[in-house]
C-alpha cells in the first residue's frame, strides 16, 4: 500500500503485516487556493507555452556575453538620466519610507554633485520634490548596497551584443566606492563625499584611460569569463569578488603604468584596497543580460531581483512590473566587533540580480570564504547551492563549480518551483548600520521574501489567461 496521509494511517496497515510505502506529500503552496489554481495555469493549462517561455529566457540568461566597453558620465549615456536625477537601489520607494543608510547616501550624492553644502539642505532639497528621485533598475543601472548615483557620476557602460538591435543592449554602474567611509555603506561623513569626488575627478580619468588602451590591445573585456574563472579561485563573484578584481586590474595593469604620476599613485592606492570594483561590473553585465531575457512573453522565470532597504521586488520575464514585499533582515549573519542583530539595517542594493544568473547564491559552493556565513563548513555552502537548484529551471554552462564536479551553477529561478517548495532564494550580502550612519556592520544570507514570489505567479497566471 501507498500511503499520502497521516504516518499514523500507515503504521495501522503495517501493525496488520501489510507491506506500506509513506510519500511525504502535501498541498502545493500551503493550500493557498488562488496560488494552487495558478500553479494549475502555469503547470497545466499553459505548461506548454510556459515550458517554450522558460527555455528561451534560460538560453538567453546562460548565452549571452555582455563585455565591458568603457566609461562615461551617467548623464551622457544613462536613459532617461536628468540634470536633476539620482538613482537608487531596488523598487520605487517615497522619500518619507527610504531607510536610513539610503538616505544617508542620497543626501551625500547631493551634496557631491554641488547642490547642496550641508546634509540638512540635502535633505529639505530631496523633500521638496526638486530632486527626482528614481530606480536605477528603471534606467538599465544597478548599484550594489545604498549605492545613489548622480548626473555626474561615471558609470561603467556594459554591453550586451546579442541583445537586440545594431548594437545589442547595454547596462551601466558605478564605479565601487571602496571600503571605509563611503555612502554605499550609509556613511555620511565629509569624506564619504570626498569619495564620490575622487572617483569622478581622479580614478575615472585613470581607469578610463586604462581601459582604452586595454581594449585597444586586446580588445574587449568579456565579463563573465572573469566571472567563471573567479568561481574557480574561490570567487562567488557577489559578497567575494577578490579573484575577479585581481584578474581584472592584471588586465588593465598596462594601461594603469602609463597613467600620470601622483593622479596614477593615488589610483592605484584605492584600487589596492577595494576588493569589490569587479562588483558593479559583473552587476552590469548581468543587469544587461537580464534585460534581454526579460522581454520573452509568458515565462515564469524571474530576471530581477532588488531591495532598497524597505521593500524586496521582483520581476519575472514578460512583465514589466515590481512585485514587493517587506525587505527582510540578513540572517546567518556575523558582524563586526562590538555590532550585533539590532545595529542591522534590512537588506538592500541591487545585486540580488546575480543570483538570477547563476552566480552569488548560487554559486556559494564555490567559495570557501561565503562558506564561512553558512555554518562555517563547506556542506552549508553545497546545501545553499543545492537549495538553489531546486527552484531553478537549468544549470550554467559556464559557471562552474569546482567543490561539485565542476557541475554548473543552477540558473533561471523558476515561480512554480519557488512557491511549490516555499524555498527562496539566499543571497550573500553585506549589512549596513541601520540607524547611525557608522556603515557596514557585518556580512550573511538574507532570504528572499515568499509573498513577493507568490505575487508574481499570481501576476503571470493572470496575464496568461488574458
Amino acid at each position: 500500500m501507498v500511503n499520502v496521509g497521516l504516518k499514523l494511517f500507515g503504521d495501522a496497515v503495517r501493525s496488520q503485516g501489510a507491506a506500506v510505502v509513506d510519500v511525504d506529500w502535501r498541498i502545493p503552496a500551503g493550500g493557498d487556493p488562488a496560488l494552487v489554481a495558478a500553479l494549475v495555469e502555469t503547470y497545466g493549462a499553459s505548461s506548454e507555452g510556459v515550458d517554450r517561455a522558460n527555455a528561451e529566457v534560460c538560453r538567453r540568461l546562460d548565452s549571452a556575453a555582455p563585455v565591458l566597453s568603457g566609461l562615461a558620465t551617467a548623464l551622457d549615456v544613462v536613459p532617461g538620466m536628468g540634470e536633476r536625477t539620482l538613482l537608487h537601489p531596488g523598487p520605487p520607494v517615497a522619500w518619507d519610507d527610504v531607510c536610513d543608510p539610503l538616505r544617508r547616501s542620497a543626501r551625500v550624492a547631493v551634496m557631491a554633485e554641488g547642490w547642496a553644502a550641508t546634509p540638512e539642505a540635502a535633505e529639505a532639497l530631496i523633500a521638496s520634490g526638486d530632486v527626482d528621485l528614481q530606480p536605477a533598475n528603471e534606467h538599465a543601472t544597478v548599484g550594489p548596497m545604498a549605492t545613489v548615483l548622480g548626473p555626474s557620476a561615471p558609470v561603467f557602460v556594459v554591453e550586451n551584443p546579442q541583445g537586440g538591435g545594431s548594437q545589442g543592449n547595454r547596462a551601466f554602474a558605478g564605479i565601487n566606492q571602496g571600503p571605509g567611509a563611503a555612502p554605499w555603506f550609509g556613511v555620511e561623513t565629509p569624506d564619504a563625499v570626498a569619495r564620490v569626488v575622487l572617483l569622478r575627478e581622479a580614478v575615472r580619468p585613470v581607469l578610463e584611460s586604462a581601459l582604452a588602451a586595454t581594449i585597444e590591445a586586446g580588445g574587449l573585456i568579456d565579463v563573465f569569463s572573469i566571472a567563471a574563472q573567479g568561481l574557480q579561485m574561490g570567487d562567488d563573484a557577489h559578497m567575494r569578488t577578490q579573484a575577479c578584481t585581481n584578474l581584472l586590474v592584471r588586465a588593465l595593469l598596462p594601461g594603469l603604468v602609463a597613467a600620470d604620476g601622483d593622479r596614477g599613485v593615488e589610483v592605484a592606492r584605492f584600487l589596492a584596497t577595494n576588493h569589490l570594483l569587479f562588483l558593479n561590473i559583473v552587476m552590469a553585465a548581468a543587469k544587461a543580460t537580464s534585460d534581454w531575457a526579460s522581454v520573452v512573453p509568458g515565462s515564469t522565470i524571474v530576471t530581477g531581483m532588488a531591495r532598497n532597504g524597505t521593500t524586496f521586488g521582483v520581476k519575472v520575464a514578460g512583465l514589466d512590473r515590481w512585485f514587493t514585499a517587506p525587505a527582510p533582515d540578513v540572517g546567518r549573519a556575523l558582524f563586526h566587533p562590538g555590532y550585533g542583530p539590532g545595529d542591522a539595517a534590512p537588506d538592500i542594493g541591487d545585486s540580488a540580480v546575480l543570483e538570477t544568473l547563476g552566480l552569488g547564491g548560487a554559486a556559494a559552493a564555490a567559495s570557501p570564504a561565503v562558506a564561512t556565513f553558512l555554518g562555517g563548513k563547506m556542506a552549508g555552502a553545497v546545501a545553499a547551492t543545492r537549495a538553489m537548484e531546486s527552484i531553478c529551471a537549468g544549470r550554467s554552462t559556464r559557471f562552474r563549480i569546482p567543490y561539485l564536479d565542476f557541475s554548473g551553477s543552477p540558473v533561471g529561478i523558476d515561480l512554480r518551483r519557488v512557491v511549490t517548495l516555499e524555498i527562496t532564494p539566499g543571497i550573500t550580502t553585506g549589512i549596513l548600520d541601520a540607524t547611525q550612519g557608522r556603515g557596514q556592520v557585518g556580512a550573511g544570507v538574507a532570504t528572499a521574501p515568499l509573498a513577493a514570489f507568490q505575487a508574481a505567479l499570481l501576476g503571470v497566471a493572470e496575464s496568461l489567461k488574458a
